[in-house]
C-alpha cells in the first residue's frame, strides 16, 4: 500500500483567504484575471496583494448578489502595485456601472459641477447625480489630502458616496491616519478618518520592489518612453530636435485664463519650469493643456530643495497629471535627476518613482571610481 501523508494539507493562500476550496476551473473571475495578468507580466504576487484580491473577490460576490458591500482602502509605498490592483479590478469587474477616476481630475470636475449647481440647495448632490449617474463602483486612484478646503469637501463626499451605497476602491500612499498631516488641520479631518475606518477595509499593499522600475512596464505607457536630459547642452538639444526655450514667453489661452509658455506646434508644447510651476498655475490648467498637447517639453528643472514648498507641490501635481494622462515628457535640467528631486514636499517620493522611469541622458561622463 502506498504511503499516505496523514498530516492536514494547507490550502493555497488565496483559498485560505477567501474561505473556499475552489478549483482553478471554477475559481472566481477576479482571481483568475489576476493570476493570468501576473503570469503574463512576469509578476509574483505578494501575500498582501493576494489578501487584497481575496477582498475584491468577496465584495464582487456581494455586489452581484445585491448584498451590502464594504469599500476598500489600499495604501502602501510608491510602486508596490496599488494602482495595478485597482486597474485590474476595474478591468475584471463584471459590472458595467463602474468608473475609474484620478484624484486631480475628479476633484476638478467636482468643483466645476458644484459651481455650475451653486444655486441649488445641495450643489454636491446635484453634481454627484451628474458625475456618478447609475455608478455602483468607483475606483479612486492616488488619493491624498493636503488642503483643508479639499478636506472639508472630502468629508461631505465620502458621506454621500456611502449613503448612495457605492462600492469605493481607492489607493493612497498614506494610511488614513496619515492624511492631511498638517497638525493645524489634521484634527478637523478626523471625522472622515473615522468614517473610513467604519465603512472601509483598510489594507496595506507591500511588495519587495518598486514595480514601476520593471522593464516590462516601460512597454505599456507613453510616459515611460520620455527623457530626462541634462545638462541640456546645445548639442543635446540639436541631436534630439529639442527647441531652445530661452525665448520670450508666449501667451496661451487655457480655459478662461492666459498662461505663458515658450512655443507650441501641433500636439507638442514647450515651456519652462518657471512657466508651469513658479507662476500661479493650478491642476485645472494642466488638465486643460493635456486636452491639446500629448508631448510636453519642460526646460529648466532646478533643485527642488531650493524652491518654496508651494512650487514643489505644483511640480508634483504637474507630474501626477502627466503620468495619469499618459503624456510623453521630455524634461531638461542642469544636474542629475536624483539631485534635482531633493526636497521637503510630502509627495515627492511618488514623483521620484514616476520620473525614475524616464530614460536619463547626460553629456557628462561619470566620475571614475576611486
Amino acid at each position: 500500500m502506498p504511503f499516505r501523508d496523514s498530516r492536514p494539507r494547507r490550502l493555497p493562500l488565496f483559498k485560505r483567504l477567501l474561505g473556499k476550496t475552489t478549483t482553478t476551473d471554477n475559481a472566481p473571475a477576479i482571481q483568475r484575471f489576476f493570476e493570468d495578468k501576473a503570469r503574463q507580466q512576469g509578476y509574483t504576487l505578494s501575500p498582501s496583494q493576494w489578501q487584497v484580491i481575496a477582498a475584491m473577490t468577496r465584495q464582487t460576490a456581494h455586489l452581484q448578489a445585491r448584498r451590502p458591500t464594504r469599500s476598500l482602502y489600499l495604501h502602501g509605498a510608491v510602486g508596490r502595485g496599488k494602482s495595478w490592483l485597482l486597474d485590474g479590478f476595474f478591468q475584471a469587474l463584471p459590472c458595467p456601472d463602474k468608473q475609474r477616476v484620478h484624484f486631480h481630475d475628479f476633484f476638478a470636475r467636482l468643483h466645476r459641477g458644484m459651481f455650475a449647481h451653486r444655486q441649488q440647495a445641495d450643489a454636491l448632490a446635484a453634481t454627484l447625480d451628474q458625475l456618478l449617474d447609475g455608478c455602483r463602483v468607483l475606483c479612486f486612484d492616488e488619493f491624498h489630502v493636503h488642503d483643508i478646503g479639499d478636506a472639508m469637501l472630502i468629508t461631505r463626499l465620502f458621506k454621500a458616496l456611502f449613503q448612495r451605497g457605492i462600492l469605493v476602491l481607492l489607493t493612497s500612499n498614506y494610511p488614513p491616519q496619515g492624511l492631511l498631516p498638517n497638525p493645524l488641520y489634521h484634527q478637523r479631518f478626523k471625522p472622515v478618518i473615522d468614517l473610513i475606518g467604519a465603512r472601509m477595509d483598510v489594507m496595506q499593499v507591500s511588495a519587495p520592489h518598486d514595480y514601476r522600475g520593471l522593464a516590462q512596464n516601460h512597454r505599456q505607457q507613453r510616459f515611460t518612453h520620455g527623457l530626462y536630459v541634462w545638462p541640456g547642452t546645445p548639442a543635446q538639444r540639436s541631436e534630439r530636435g529639442l527647441p531652445d526655450t530661452d525665448g520670450p514667453p508666449l501667451a496661451l489661452a487655457v480655459g478662461a485664463r492666459q498662461l505663458q509658455v515658450r512655443w507650441h506646434q501641433a500636439r507638442t508644447l514647450g515651456a519652462t519650469f518657471n512657466d508651469l510651476c513658479e507662476q500661479p498655475t493650478a491642476v485645472m490648467d494642466y488638465l486643460l493643456l493635456c486636452e491639446d498637447f500629448d508631448h510636453w517639453i519642460i526646460d529648466g528643472l532646478p533643485r527642488l530643495d531650493d524652491c518654496p514648498i508651494a512650487v514643489q507641490q505644483r511640480f508634483i501635481n504637474l507630474i501626477d497629471v502627466l503620468y495619469d494622462q499618459d503624456k510623453h515628457l521630455t524634461l531638461l535640467g542642469q544636474q542629475p535627476l536624483d539631485d534635482a528631486l531633493e526636497g521637503q514636499a510630502i509627495d515627492l517620493a511618488r514623483t521620484r518613482s514616476r520620473l525614475g522611469q524616464l530614460q536619463q541622458i547626460s553629456s557628462i561622463a561619470p566620475k571614475p571610481l576611486s
